[in-house]
């Protein structure tokens, strides 16, 4: 079995225009600082209806993916997400020239749509198995909910990635 697929997985659900998402960042930043490639970090999509520019957000963070650098542009937009509930996709497409993205293609991508799918998939994945605020967490089919407070969920996580990599080391019984 490859390692890429024994790793554990930490999904992550985000909306890029909260400041509890913001604040996540630390925690993320944290996260793949102890655990580097051996835990799987991965952003999914649950724009809030409350925020006019987070579906859009999320489209570009899916462009950003597509040239490859998907979580430093989620992390730069969430750095100034208040800036983007005043600016919407100019701000958007601002972060794009800031990374040295094609702009132009976020431009194109925000216009025909081609990351709906993808959006519309993880919210209402999401919705089916209980998310109702961000940041939520979901790791080996636990839902963290970080909405309300993030305390101690940093430490849930690693307590839980822990086992699940101490349970992969030790191998089928």
């Amino acid at each position: 079995m490859d390692d890429a697929a024994s790793r554990p997985v930490l999904d992550y659900w985000c909306e890029l225009q909260c400041p509890d998402c913001h604040t996540a960042q630390h925690d993320l930043n944290a996260l793949r600082e102890r655990y580097g490639e051996r835990l799987e970090i991965r952003l999914r999509h649950f724009p809030l209806e409350k925020h006019k520019h987070a579906y859009a957000a999320a489209q570009a963070a899916e462009e950003a993916y597509e040239q490859g650098r998907g979580d430093e542009f989620a992390a730069a937009v969430l750095e100034r997400h208040s800036e983007l509930a005043a600016r919407g996709e100019a701000l958007l497409l601002d972060v794009a020239r800031e990374l040295d993205l094609d702009a132009e293609e976020f431009e194109t991508a925000l216009i025909d749509g081609r990351h709906l799918l993808i959006v519309d998939a993880d919210q209402a994945e999401g919705k089916a198995i209980g998310v109702t605020g961000t940041p939520t967490y979901v790791i080996a089919g636990q839902r963290l909910d970080g909405g309300k407070s993030q305390d101690g969920l940093r430490e849930r996580i690693e307590e839980i990635a822990d086992g699940l990599l101490a349970g992969a080391q030790d191998g089928p019984s």
